[in-house]
Order: structure tokens, then sequence, then C-alpha cells
């Protein structure tokens, strides 16, 4: 009977972050990237010191029982620990890790990638081509609203937030706002050429509204009708952060009544969104399926820190990047 420390993986992750695992403990993986069964997931965590989890797996009160009170680590290959019963691991003693940072870039590029689609209508126009639609040459024919001499507003500026600033400053925007809630310093924002505003001046003059926000009490379900109504019925509306932010009814209300012009969501609620939901019916309205960290560099990375911070933690070694609860 091996002696080893068991931990226990909820995907099928790639080799070179199993392998860091493999080389110090005895490791049992869910051998798939379909999301593991609730009554799975109790079962193989049972006796485990340590789990390394994704996003879509909720660590609950349910899950750490059942792991058992040897359980020393949960580690989660995301930003995000909404999935986390963070209170109870603070109580019981158990370390959480976490992978921020990493995917900042490739977020980054996601959610300039989405606000061009948006903007440039390059969904509209791909659809076009393939069902016939595209025509003699029309002078206003899926125009859209230029970059240049834009406003662009953040609801949240943070690590991505500022990675996706940084990369639309060549497109010739004219003025960068935010609002989060600590205002920054004048420094930053001298150093960055972004001026802070309130959430209603955001809302207002924003011609490009990116949320990077992540989610709250206070900003839970805030963009909604009041919210859009106060927008420009020019304006474009991205979300790459956490869908909880957005009431999805009034989003969908706000487009079809042209209170915004289009809106472009790498996060739902819930996720995946049902086929038949009536956002994906509307051809102002771009959708992916949460791959803001999609690339194959940032994938592998976040698994691999992972995979370290559950070895530091179950080896009593600091951890690479820990959530201090």
């Amino acid at each position: 009977m091996s002696g080893k420390l068991k931990v226990f993986v909820t995907a099928r992750l790639p080799a070179v972050a199993v392998n860091i695992l493999r080389e110090r403990f005895d490791v049992s993986m869910w051998d798939s990237e379909n999301d593991i069964p609730k009554d799975i997931l109790l079962e193989k965590s049972r006796g485990k010191d340590g789990l390394l989890c994704l996003l879509t797996n909720k660590i609950d009160k349910k899950v750490l029982d059942e792991a058992g009170k040897q359980l020393r680590v949960v580690s989660t290959m995301s930003v995000g620990l909404d999935h986390i019963d963070l209170n109870e691991c603070k109580a019981r003693g158990i370390k959480v890790g976490y992978t921020p940072d990493i995917l900042t870039s490739a977020t980054a590029e996601l959610g300039v990638g989405l606000l061009l689609a948006t903007s440039r209508r390059i969904v509209e126009g791909t659809n076009a081509a393939k069902n016939g639609s595209w025509g003699t040459w029309k002078p206003m024919w899926l125009c859209g609203p230029s970059l240049e001499g834009s406003t662009v507003g953040f609801f949240g500026l943070g690590r991505i937030g500022l990675a996706i600033l940084q990369r639309l400053k060549p497109f010739g925007v004219k003025c960068f706002k935010y609002n989060t809630l600590n205002e920054k310093t004048k420094e930053f924002e001298t150093e960055h050429g972004v001026t802070y505003a309130t959430f209603n001046d955001l809302l207002a003059t924003s011609d490009f509204l990116i949320s990077c926000s992540s989610l709250t009490s206070a900003t839970k379900n805030i963009f909604n009708k009041e919210a859009f109504d106060m927008m420009k019925s020019t304006s474009i509306f991205i979300n790459i952060a956490r869908g909880g932010v957005v009431m999805q009814d009034d989003l969908c209300q706000a487009l079809i009544d042209g209170k915004i012009r289009a809106a472009g969501l790498d996060v739902t609620t819930p996720e995946p969104l049902p086929t038949d939901h009536p956002l994906f019916q509307l051809p102002n309205c771009v959708i992916t399926p949460h791959i803001g960290s999609a690339t194959d560099e940032t994938r592998t990375a976040m698994a691999v820190l992972a995979a370290r911070n559950l070895l530091a933690g179950l080896e009593n070694a600091p951890m690479p990047s820990p959530y201090e609860l």
C-alpha cells in the first residue's frame, strides 16, 4: 500500500502538469475534458489530501466533508474562486491556491477580439457571406462604429482591464475612463492615461463599455435595465469577467429595443447558456463559450501553476500563488 499523499485531479490536464504531481503523490484523475458528475466528484474526493479542480467544479461543504479531515490543499486552475467555499476552507485550515496573472494576456486578447467582432460586425458579415446575403456593394451595409476617436470605459480596472487598455491605445482611442470600488491614484491615472468616472457617467459617456469586474454582492446584476437605459444607443457592451454582473433578460431587451447597439459576451449565466436562449437569436450579440484563457500556452501554464500550488501546499512549502483566506 502506497505511503504517498493522495490527490485527485478533476479533469484531464496536460501531462507536463500531472507529472509534477505523480513524481511525489498517489494521483487519481477524472480522465475526461467533460465535467465530472457531482456524485463521482464526491466519491473521488474521499480520503484525499489534496484536490486540483477547475472553475466548473463546485467545491462546497459537501465535497469538503466527503474528502475528510486530512484534506489540506485545494488548488484551482482558475483566477475566479466563486466555485470554492472559501469560508469553509478557512475554518478547516485548508490552503487554497489559484492561477492569476497567467491568463491576463490571453483574456485581454479575447476582450479586444469581442470588441472588434461586435463593432465591425464580423460574425454578421461571415454569416452573410455564407448564406448568400452578400450582394452588390452598398454604401452603409454592415457598418459599425470605429474605435478611433471613441471613449472606452472600463468597469473594473485590474490586470486584465489594464492589458486591454494597452492593446487598444494603438487604435487611436480618444479617451479611457474607468470605475472601480476604490479610485486609483493620480499617478496611476497619469501613467496609464485613464480618468476616473462615476458609474453613471461611465454608462452615459462610453462608446464601448468593457466589464472586467469580479462578482461581488456590490456588482451582482449591476448591469440591469436602469444601467442599459443610461447608455448611449450607439454603445457596445463587452463582458469578459463574470456573467453574474449582468441581468441577462434586461440585456436581451436592451439589444432588442435598441437601447444599446451590440454586446459581446465571453461569460453568461448559466454556463453553458442553453442553445435556445434569446440572446443567441440576436444578430447584434456575439457570444463565446468562456474561452478567455484559451490559448495553448496559457492553459498549459495554468495547469502547471495549479500543480505547483498543490505540490507546495502539501509539502508545507510556500505556494507560488496562494489565495490569502
